[in-house]
């Protein structure tokens, strides 16, 4: 039994080094866990005593004669740990809280726990209250473009990639209902469009598009598109119109006597509508008087679709590769709108910090430090707590994308079936 057992481990070890090239998970199961198993055992109460997150049994002072003294006990209690479960490219733990401590002070020693244990990063979280949980990831998630996502999720949810910690990155509209996708060429934004287009077009919505590039974004989905504008004027007016459609919806909600559209009855709720657009700078530049006209309509529209849009079921996602404040101040109120924001690669400061300065300047050190030979990673807002964490959108070809906008176009509504009343 023990040679058998010898030959196992023996073989595993030949292997190790090929199987976890080819097949990291795979490797993971079979190698890598036992291993960081046996190794989180292992050194726990080192690491605990040398982090300081040991407690002593006694308190740390005594009286010594009329003197008090302070030493260090000499066997602290190391905290109480749970045995790691496995998980997908890394592994779980959890652990109970001495009283007084607060899960600061895990975060604080996760770099030291990640060297001990041999694993790319460990971070701590705390779901309830005296507990802690301990997610050390494997490797980096974000090394390698990861497969798109290809399940069924709720109305307007889509899987855009992978968090840092290697947790799904989803883009909910219920929840975040405007986005702001900002990013150089090449940076992974279109792709993270198409990701989410292709997404949405298995669902019962209503996608429109406004692509200044003359379409040549846009256009791989048009047979799921309700409408495509490709310069200002076709911009203008089609945000005229859902404008209009808004406003029936209000008026809708207000003659069923709710605050949105979600409270409605299930057959008489509109279709939700995402709005896509493409370079929207393009939309602010101005060269004559007329265009300054237009930009100003186009730029009341999109404000009062922000504002009003969340709960009409109405959605704006805007990207572009430069947004700058230099473009007026239409585009810093729209920013406002914004409340979900995803930065790629850049290629000017001040993009970076249209995108994410006025809601964590350190997130700005994490976009520049993105390297032009990781496509798709950016650093967005929107993870487990409210804050910014980098991640991997899913990578989707352009012939992809436009293979699923042509096998669901059936799905595609009118634009007249987008009013209140069902007609234009």
């Amino acid at each position: 039994m023990l040679g058998a057992l010898a030959l196992v481990m023996v073989a595993l070890a030949v292997v190790s080094p090929s199987l976890r090239r080819r097949n990291p998970h795979v490797w993971w199961a079979l190698c890598g866990f036992p291993a960081a198993l046996v190794r989180v055992v292992w050194t726990w109460r080192r690491l605990a005593d040398l982090q300081g997150l040991s407690v002593p049994k006694r308190p740390a002072m005594a009286l010594l004669g009329n003197v008090v003294v302070q030493g260090r006990a000499l066997k602290p209690i190391k905290p109480r740990m749970g045995l790691p479960r496995w998980r997908r490219g890394g592994l779980v733990v959890r652990v109970r809280l001495h009283p007084g401590q607060v899960p600061e002070a895990y975060e604080a020693a996760a770099e030291s726990m990640a060297h001990a244990w041999r694993v790319f990063a460990v971070r701590a979280a705390s779901d309830s209250r005296g507990t802690v949980r301990l997610e050390a990831s494997a490797w980096d998630p974000l090394s390698v473009a990861a497969e798109p996502f290809r399940g069924s999720l709720g109305l307007l949810s889509a899987v855009a990639g992978l968090w840092e910690d290697g947790a799904r990155w989803l883009i909910d509209l219920r929840q975040i209902p405007h986005w702001l996708i900002v990013g150089a060429t090449r940076s992974g934004k279109s792709t993270l469009v198409a990701s989410l287009v292709s997404q949405w077009a298995r669902q019962r919505v209503a996608m429109v598009g406004i692509d200044l590039k003359g379409g040549m974004e846009l256009s791989l989905f048009g047979p799921r598109l309700s409408a495509l504008a490709t310069n200002r004027s076709e911009a203008a007016e089609l945000l005229g119109r859902l404008v209009e459609i808004t406003l029936g919806r209000m008026a809708l909600c207000r003659a069923a006597g709710v605050r949105s559209v979600w409270e409605l009855p299930p057959p008489e709720q509109p279709v939700p509508v995402i709005v896509i657009v493409d370079e929207v700078a393009e939309l602010y530049l101005t060269a004559t008087s007329a265009d300054k006209a237009e930009v100003a309509q186009v730029s009341t529209a999109f404000l009062r679709l922000g504002q009003l849009g969340a709960a009409l079921g109405v959605h704006l996602v805007v990207a572009g590769q430069r947004v700058g404040s230099d473009l007026g101040p239409g585009v810093t109120a729209l920013r406002a709108q914004l409340a979900g924001r995803v930065c790629f690669r850049v290629s000017d400061k001040g993009t970076a910090e249209m995108a994410l300065g006025d809601l964590d300047r350190e997130a700005l050190d994490a976009v520049q430090a993105i390297s032009v030979d990781t496509p798709g990673v950016a650093v967005a807002f929107g993870a487990r707590g409210g804050g910014w964490m980098r991640a991997r959108s899913h990578l989707v070809t352009p012939e992809q994308a436009q293979e699923t906008a042509q096998r669901f176009a059936h799905l595609t509504p009118a634009m007249g079936q987008l009013y209140a009343g069902g007609v234009a």
